[in-house]
């Protein structure tokens, strides 16, 4: 039964929740299915809002008399990595019966943001427009083509996202826009330590004025305890380590829908083949045979905590470039403690055979870190979310 399918069998987020739980697709948890109750209300009173407001197309986003109706108050879902926020919403944006509605990680949108403020300030320099303050018009915008927004992994690091975010949410709260966003951390911890943060503090008191806030304690990373029973690295390669690697990624993926999807780093995108929730899968082609650096690397593991790739190759002298690139990656996977599920045609000690090179020392320590990062003690300390508790291999 395709994801579409079982939306319709089961029309809301608590039932198709039930639904996964005695299919096995999840564990049933007490949090979780609170969550999708609460989930089920808000899509109540979106309904009634779009019925209530249906013969009037969108006067009611952007009529002064906006103030003098109920609002509909969004939802900010906070709790560790791996426990469920993101499928739970998956389902939510599926049912929430809005035809006008984004979701989105929460970078890129700020990225839209960002070239529509660019484009309006360029509009007002060549004398198209006489509104200086590109935010209402920008506001405008974005409310009229969505009214509901859904954001995965609420964060902020950005000063310069920071610097914005008080004034574009007022306005899109003006314009009615409901927000629903999953984070890590609550609303209070945001932008904890960052440059300037007394600035950012009236956004913390807004958002909190706009969303009910909800803390997801589920008791265990369900996602994690699943994907602990396989195996992380799989070798050699063929038909039973493409079994054993999509059981791992079906325990990663924790009921998510999968998707494909685009980072944009520096102007530059960067495919994603493909992805659900923080797990992302990749072929060591995606990764080491194309022109990409280590920006493109630390952008994939910001947004993604479990990282598969494929079809690792043994390489040689005439293969360094990809090597190199490999090495990279690995380096920064590490540093950033990512989970990582590997499928390679050989042990990681037998990986690169070149004697020769800057690349062959090297690759002794990316050989290393690959076999750390199949320990329990490196696993535990992911689990844990304490970089601290893993202890590096030395340069």
């Amino acid at each position: 039964m395709s994801f579409d399918q079982k939306l319709k069998a089961f029309p809301s987020v608590r039932e198709r929740y039930d639904a996964m739980g005695a299919a096995g697709e999840v564990d049933p948890d007490a949090a979780q299915r609170a969550l999708a109750d609460r989930l089920d209300r808000l899509i109540e009173e979106l309904g009634q809002k779009r019925l209530s407001k249906k013969g009037s197309a969108l006067g009611w986003l952007f009529g002064r008399k906006t103030a003098n109706r109920e609002p509909v108050k969004g939802l900010y879902i906070y709790g560790e990595v791996g426990r469920g926020k993101t499928m739970l919403m998956d389902l939510f944006y599926a049912l929430a019966p809005v035809k006008r509605k984004r979701r989105a990680h929460f970078n890129d949108f700020m990225a839209d943001v960002h070239e529509r403020i660019h484009a309006h300030r360029q509009a007002f320099k060549r004398g198209e427009t006489k509104q200086e303050d590109p935010i209402p018009p920008v506001a405008d915008a974005l409310a009229e083509a969505a009214w509901v927004l859904c954001f995965d992994e609420f964060t902020v690091t950005d000063i310069t996202d920071a610097m914005i975010l008080s004034r574009l949410f007022s306005a899109l709260f003006e314009r009615g826009v409901v927000l629903v966003a999953t984070s890590n951390v609550q609303p209070d911890n945001l932008y904890r330590d960052g440059l300037n943060r007394q600035l950012f503090l009236p956004f913390i008191d807004i958002l909190k004025r706009h969303v009910d806030v909800i803390c997801l304690d589920s008791r265990t990373d369900y996602r994690l305890e699943k994907l602990n029973r396989q195996p992380v690295y799989v070798t050699p390669l063929g038909d039973a380590a493409r079994r054993q690697m999509d059981v791992a990624w079906d325990a990663a993926k924790d009921g998510a829908e999968e998707r494909t999807d685009i980072l944009v780093v520096k102007g530059h995108k960067v495919a994603v083949p493909r992805a659900a929730g923080s797990a992302a899968r990749f072929s060591f082609g995606d990764l080491c045979s194309k022109p990409l650096g280590a920006s493109n690397y630390m952008a994939i593991v910001r947004r993604y905590h479990v990282i598969f790739i494929d079809d690792v190759p043994v390489l040689d002298y005439a293969r360094r470039n990809e090597a190199k690139r490999f090495i990279l990656l690995i380096d920064t996977l590490y540093d950033h403690h990512a989970r990582l599920v590997v499928s390679a045609e050989t042990t990681p000690d037998k990986l690169y055979l070149a004697s020769s090179g800057t690349e062959a020392f090297e690759f002794e320590r990316t050989a290393s870190r690959l076999f750390e990062m199949q320990s329990t003690e490196y696993l535990e300390a992911v689990a844990s979310g304490d970089p601290r508790a893993i202890q590096g291999v030395p340069g």
